[in-house]
């Protein structure tokens, strides 16, 4: 069976990542699973793919992965496949439009990734999505709540959904072994108290609670953040208003996530919204503590096994901080309910729900 992903491109993100941990898998099952990229760029998520040579990259350049000439490129590239998988948009209505143009009759399938997608809280999108979703054979749903929302948005019938939730490799990161933290800051040491946020530099991902929240902690809480984006700068600003640049580390986009999980004491994810977050599972696989704001995407995970603060609100999230601090069985309490949560999302389990779906429309 060969299987095509359709995806923007492997910079850094979630449904991104999930290409990369996921192809090589396929391939270890004996399933030939490919990606075919908008934009081609050598992201760092690209090359950890490439060096594992479990699959074929193909890329239509690195221009603009909103530019409708990408839609022709597409053509050659759905006759050698079973099954065309898209991810995020533009790639859903520009392989639903090659497969129009070039009168595919091969399945199209679709993850949405997020719980939160802009476009259905606008009308004036509602029509098209609801002819684009409805074109595609299946929509996979990373949770119950997605599929409620697509249902609503795009008046698909249920039975072109099916809910399979996200995985991790969690035996990647239990064997993860941390750095020597000088190593990463040679302002952090082994007397710090080490927050973690693993994410991107945009706007749901809300880095700015967490720096405020360190005003209301002692100084040796540190707090580092792996990622990159446009809001990068501003909260780089931010800290410097707030004076904290000797307890807030930027270390950029990082492959080594894992590693980076066990230097931490507790891992923070501040987001305004989420999919089934994979960095929420990763931190929760990791053996410490995580902190999440209460929002859609992380609330089912982590609700009753990790700790969820008031989205936005510095404060409270410095009084859960300093609970886990001030007391040690609070604190193994909590990292010992995570790896548990964490546990019921094994990434193998997800790659087998995917192939049975495949093999029920081949």
């Amino acid at each position: 069976m060969k299987i095509l992903h359709i995806i923007n491109s492997l910079a850094t993100g979630g449904a991104e990542k999930l290409i990369v941990e996921t192809l090589p898998l396929y391939h270890q099952k004996g399933i030939k699973a490919d990606v075919l990229l908008l934009n081609g760029t050598e992201y760092p998520l690209y090359k950890e793919l490439a060096q594992q040579n479990s699959c074929r990259i193909y890329s239509l350049g690195k221009t603009s992965v909103y530019n409708p000439l990408l839609i022709f490129k597409i053509f050659p590239f759905l006759k050698s496949y079973k099954i065309i998988h898209v991810h995020l948009f533009p790639a859903q209505y520009f392989a639903i439009a090659a497969k129009w143009l070039s009168f595919s009759r091969i399945p199209f399938i679709f993850t949405e990734h997020s719980t939160f997608n802009r476009r259905f809280i606008n009308n004036k999108y509602k029509f098209a999505d609801q002819i684009i979703y409805n074109n595609y054979r299946r929509i996979v749903c990373i949770t119950n709540n997605v599929k409620d929302a697509v249902i609503k948005h795009t008046s698909i019938t249920e039975n072109k959904t099916a809910v399979i939730e996200n995985g991790v490799n969690l035996e990647k990161i239990t064997r993860a072994q941390p750095h020597p933290r000088a190593s990463l800051n040679p302002q952090l040491s082994d007397q710090d108290f080490i927050l973690l946020q693993v994410s991107s530099f945009q706007h749901p991902k809300d880095q700015p609670t967490v720096i405020r929240a360190l005003q209301y902690l002692p100084d040796y809480v540190k707090f580092v953040l792996v990622g990159d984006g446009i809001l990068r700068k501003d909260c780089e600003l931010l800290v410097e208003h707030v004076k904290l640049q000797n307890r807030v580390f930027f270390l950029g986009v990082r492959n080594d996530v894992p590693s980076l999980l066990k230097n931490a004491d507790v891992i923070v994810l501040s987001s305004k919204y989420e999919g089934l977050s994979l960095s929420s599972i990763e931190g929760m696989a990791s053996g410490k503590p995580f902190v999440a704001s209460d929002v859609p995407g992380l609330a089912e995970i982590v609700g009753g096994a990790g700790i969820l603060f008031p989205q936005g609100d510095d404060a409270v999230l410095a009084q859960e901080i300093l609970k886990l601090m001030n007391d040690r069985n609070h604190y193994n309490t909590v990292a010992e309910r995570c790896m548990v949560r964490a546990s019921q999302y094994d990434i193998h389990k997800m790659v087998e729900r995917h192939i049975e779906l495949y093999r029920s429309l081949v």
